[in-house]
């Protein structure tokens, strides 16, 4: 049987009578998805075109036809096999046939070399039975057709096609090529291949070569019998000459994946090498032919063995590295500005932020007057150099990588990257989300890749508003949102390539924070100390001038980096260790008249004092905090996390009302921010107060919500907290062997921490309750 068939008309009312019945209309979304093909295939299945048999059965399924033999025609038609050297592509030939339907009679076909725009011309014209006429350019423009030569490719065309006789002029074998496409029976497809060699810098014709105007606007007569198919890397912008644009994409993975299955590359299920080529070459078919020969010849079939060896090179194949080569030599030769520009592009990264907004690429154009940036840009966007999205911009791979060697060359390497750092640091104004947050970083790897590492360290360090109206460094915008990783690395760097001062200094602190926020505690307190050192040592070797800036700046590391120490203190359950820590945060923050930054160590000792009995100590510091907290905003001495502790220091008080009073708060400004584990130390606390209201499983949920967050971000103090706490809870339900089994879960969390004293409170806990 063939590989591929077509509808019969009686097998069609079939189908469209189980069609009504689901209440679908010819072309649904869901009719095409459920068949896992196309809309373009589903066209073709109605427009009874020969279509693969097994996506002719999934189509007739997906509507409940069941008995699909029943669907096809079975006369001895023969049916054109599919060509394994051409896959991907029938949406874009239902798209130029949707073109042509519409009476478009010349079609630009605009595309990148080698993306596969002759192949698409050749096979859309075989497809639909046209009779083809070609006319192909040079690939260099002092070879292209001369006029006479022009007239002389219409005369042969006269003579051996139409078997007319040509005239002496041009104009009369126009005249006659006119009339004959008019009156042909059979439709004329007319490919053009090649035509950006014959465009200057405005796309519009070389002065020797003008009169293919002439030519294209007798095809482009609504009463020719005929189809114009011109392929090009370039936009035409010939005002004269009526044309229409399709932009060809590379072809998809599954393109790729039916292609390389046809010359006998199969990559491993779990195998990710045919999806990163496919990405990193944009889909280009010439690519795909390129590289699946060299798998063959040269790695036996083993596609993951090739993209191990080749993937830090994507110009490793010449016969690529040509085809990008041609491309940035042209443009340099027709236009020298989208020259530069290409190039200077090269400093971006394209990765946690794939695309750049214009002002991006202007930035880049210093040397190009403010009034004329734009049309550089549209230079490139016509001529199929960048890819743009939304208004946003960027590279294929294999076109950055040139453009990385060909900047590095220039001498412009330095500039071209601070001026992409300064872009990004002023397209972040409020670090409103992820997104910001990525944006922001982007102009530290500028800084690294020229090795100016504490500008590096700066961008990390700069402070901008958050939603609530206070600042935060940029490092604390990532960590509050989980983005421990990225910003770790980012810090690790560049640390050991700092001058010992100030920067340094506040990054051990970051790195603290990062490092107690995943549990990490034994490390926060090893970095929080050298902050404090570091610190120390500038300010100790320093004029003690009142208005330095530098001074203050030091002074706050100290600070900060002992309330952490602090915190962490509490994480290890040495809570008179930690209210010495935090009574000397107090204390520095008097002597050096930073009084607003006091409150900051007060929540944790409201905390402290209500565990270790000490009320009157606790109801002092608690109701301080309770009565000076705003109606609405978040001021800088209060977070999401401390109001977890002023709310437990009245749980413990037992203040229950003054508690809930607290968790409203509390959750109201952890809903509203990008801190998780903020929202789970909320979800525990209230957790708590359901427990002491009796209210186990309003209390249970809570738990168990909050466990499957921290879990997830892997934060193992507040887990095995939350682990204790769940343990407890189930405790006085009565559930005994749940009860054990999270105090086990705790325990093995605070051993893994090096916490003994956690470890010994819950053993207590444990012990309390067998008695």
């Amino acid at each position: 049987m063939a590989n591929s068939v077509r509808a019969s008309t009686r097998g069609l009312e079939i189908v469209e009578q189980a069609r009504l019945r689901m209440g679908w209309n010819k072309y649904a979304d869901i009719w095409w998805q459920t068949a896992l093909t196309s809309k373009a295939t589903l066209r073709r299945f109605w427009a009874r075109e020969a279509i693969q048999r097994q996506t002719f059965i999934q189509i007739c399924e997906a509507v409940g036809v069941t008995r699909w033999q029943d669907i096809i025609e079975h006369s001895q038609i023969p049916i054109t096999e599919p060509d394994p050297d051409f896959v991907g592509r029938e949406e874009a030939i239902a798209q130029l046939n949707d073109m042509v339907n519409q009476s478009a009679k010349i079609i630009v076909i605009q595309g990148e070399g080698g993306i596969g725009k002759t192949r698409l011309a050749r096979k859309y014209f075989e497809s639909k039975g046209f009779k083809c006429l070609e006319l192909l350019m040079a690939t260099e423009p002092q070879n292209i057709i001369s006029l006479e030569s022009v007239e002389s490719v219409v005369a042969e065309w006269l003579w051996r096609e139409f078997d007319e006789e040509p005239g002496r002029s041009l104009g009369i074998n126009l005249l006659r090529l006119r009339r004959i496409l008019r009156d042909e029976t059979r439709r004329i497809g007319i490919l053009i291949d090649n035509l950006e060699t014959a465009l200057d810098i405005n796309r519009t014709f070389i002065e020797p070569h003008r009169h293919y105007v002439e030519l294209l606007r007798v095809l482009a007569d609504p009463a020719m019998n005929s189809v114009t198919l011109i392929t090009s890397r370039e936009r035409l912008c010939e005002a004269s000459v009526d044309v229409n644009f399709y932009m060809l994409r590379g072809l998809d993975e599954s393109a790729w994946r039916q292609f390389f299955a046809s010359s006998k590359i199969n990559p491993h299920p779990d195998s990710t090498a045919l999806r990163e080529i496919c990405r990193a070459y944009g889909g280009n078919a010439k690519a795909m032919r390129i590289i699946s020969g060299v798998i063959r010849a040269d790695f036996e079939c083993d596609i993951d063995a090739y993209w191990h060896v080749t993937q830090d090179d994507l110009l490793i194949e010449q016969e690529l590295k040509n085809l990008v080569v041609s491309q940035f030599n042209r443009l340099q030769e027709i236009d020298p500005e989208a020259y530069r520009l290409l190039y200077r592009l090269g400093c971006y990264r394209y990765q946690d932020v794939p695309f750049v907004a214009i002002d991006g690429l202007l930035c880049l154009l210093w040397d190009v007057p403010e009034s004329q940036r734009r049309r550089v840009v549209n230079s490139l966007r016509a001529r199929s150099l960048v890819e743009c999205a939304k208004g946003e911009y960027c590279l294929h791979p294999v076109i950055l990588a040139e453009a990385i060697a060909r900047l590095r060359l220039s001498g412009e390497w330095e500039r071209a990257n601070r001026k992409a750092a300064d872009f990004w640091t002023n397209s972040v104004k409020t670090v409103q989300g992820t997104k910001d947050a990525l944006k922001a970083l982007e102009a530290y790897y500028h800084y690294v890749v020229i090795e100016d590492f504490e500008q590096a360290a700066d961008i990390i360090i700069k402070q901008r508003k958050n939603k609530w109206g206070t600042h935060e460094s940029l490092g604390r915008s990532f960590y509050k949102r989980g983005l421990l990783i990225p910003i770790t690395d980012a810090i690790n760097e560049i640390l050991d390539k700092l001058n010992r001062g100030c920067r340094s200094a506040k990054l051990y602190h970051t790195l603290g924070a990062i490092y107690w926020l995943k549990g990490d505690i034994h490390q926060a307190i090893q970095y929080c100390e050298q902050a404090r050192e570091i610190a120390s040592t500038c300010l100790q070797s320093m004029p003690q001038e009142e208005d330095n800036e530098t001074i203050k700046k030091l002074q706050l590391i100290r600070i900060n980096s002992l309330l952490t120490i602090g915190i962490c203190q509490i994480g290890f359950w040495e809570l008179e260790e930690a209210v010495t820590t935090l009574k000397r945060v107090v204390e520095l923050c008097d002597e050096l008249n930073y009084e607003k930054y006091a409150p900051s160590a007060l929540f944790y000792l409201a905390f402290l004092n209500s565990w270790l009995g000490r009320t009157e100590e606790a109801i002092e510091i608690a109701n301080y905090l309770y009565n000076r907290l705003p109606q609405e905003g978040l001021p800088s001495w209060v977070t999401e996390y401390r109001l977890f502790y002023l709310l437990i220091a009245y749980r413990n008080l037992g203040e229950i009302q003054k508690s809930f009073y607290i968790y409203q708060k509390n959750i109201f400004y952890a809903e509203n921010s990008p801190y998780p584990q903020a929202k789970t130390k909320a979800l525990i606390g209230l957790a708590q107060l359901y427990r002491e209201q009796g209210e186990f499983e309003k209390a249970v949920a809570c738990h168990q919500e909050g466990i499957k967050v921290l879990d997830e971000i892997g934060a193992k103090w507040d887990l095995a907290e939350a682990y204790y706490q769940i343990a407890l809870t189930y405790q006085k339900m009565g559930k005994q062997p749940k009860s054990e089994e999270h105090f086990e879960r705790a325990i093995a969390l605070f051993q893994e921490m090096q916490a003994p004293k956690q470890v010994d409170k819950v053993q207590a806990a444990m012990i309390f309750i067998n008695n």
